[in-house]
């Protein structure tokens, strides 16, 4: 079943709500947005038009769960105070975030409004979390997890392999079709967000990890299917969702609390720096566009890198 579903999007919405999101993901779509970003856009304006429908305490309301052209910033803000109180803060700034593009297609391609109601409505303070990298012995026990000859076993040492040697998104690994991957020169191309594509080598062992699970899958049920991850059983492939559960499983039968792919993305970016790597060549790596990432990612370990040069450099100690 595809991520978008438009239809099951719009369900419950007025006409009107519906025909304009419709509208709005066919304007996506001619400019070759993503499907996960359409699919995030379009939920956050499908969300505001429930919201606005079935819990705005707000008397004017009506009017605007049934045409999104009716919606003001008092609106809006109540929206986006509803869903840090029943989600999160980060939930909330994902949801400013898709708004801002949606009045804004209404306001300058539709020109169906004549001023966005998201002009100033301010984003959603949220806490910056530091999230932990993961450890080559925590890597090691997931490993050692799912050792063995299986279809199962060879998949998921590949996924596993390929997060912590690429420190790739979940979705870009997820995502990758058989031709992506080239064993000769042992590199793998993945479609980064935005549409961007870019190519990143891989070590032996991730190279052998690959090149057994390759020999498997032609022998699945599924094996003339496009994408490179297969479900264990059936001629079904494995999801970038169905990635996220297995590695939480995994990690639950390893012994290693909170396993997801982006520790290890995290982690790639910790241990180039630690390496004395240079940065632009790590946006390059892992697909950033802005220079506030490599500050972000590996955060959590900031003060160990710190530390580190600290003993090096031994100031203070040579009097």
């Amino acid at each position: 079943m595809p991520l978008l579903d438009l239809q099951k999007l719009t369900a419950g919405l007025s006409r009107t709500w519906a025909g304009f999101l419709r509208d709005w993901d066919r304007s996506l779509r001619a400019g070759n947005y993503p499907q996960t970003t359409r699919y995030n856009y379009l939920l956050a304006a499908a969300q505001l038009g429930r919201y606005l429908g079935e819990h705005s305490p707000d008397p004017d309301a009506e009017d605007a769960a049934d045409d999104p052209c009716a919606v003001t910033r008092a609106h809006v803000e109540a929206f986006q105070a509803w869903m840090i109180d029943t989600r999160s803060a980060s939930t909330a700034l994902n949801k400013h975030k898709g708004l801002q593009q949606f009045f804004k297609w209404l306001l300058v391609d539709e020109q169906a409004i004549d001023r966005s109601p998201m002009e100033r409505v301010r984003q959603p303070k949220t806490p910056r979390k530091l999230i932990p990298v993961m450890r080559d012995e925590d890597t090691g026990k997931l490993l050692d997890a799912c050792k063995g000859k299986g279809f199962a076993n060879l998949r998921d040492e590949a996924l596993i392999r390929l997060y912590c040697n690429t420190g790739a998104r979940l979705s870009e690994v997820g995502n990758l079709l058989v031709a992506d991957v080239d064993l000769n020169t042992e590199s793998v191309r993945f479609h980064g967000k935005g549409a961007k594509d870019r190519r990143v080598r891989f070590g032996p062992k991730t190279a052998r990890a690959l090149s057994r699970y390759l020999r498997a899958r032609d022998k699945h049920k599924g094996a003339a299917l496009p994408q490179l991850w297969l479900a264990e059983r059936g001629k079904a492939a494995l999801t970038p969702n169905g990635i996220k559960i297995l590695l939480k499983r995994l990690g639950k039968a390893a012994g290693v609390p909170d396993v997801h792919a982006h520790r290890w993305r995290h982690t790639f970016a910790h241990e180039w720096k630690r390496a004395g790597g240079d940065t632009g060549d790590l946006m390059l790596l892992l697909g950033w566009a802005s220079e506030d990432m490599p500050r972000h990612y590996g955060a959590s370990a900031a003060a160990e890198r710190a530390q580190e040069t600290q003993a090096r450099l031994g100031i203070g100690e040579r009097v």
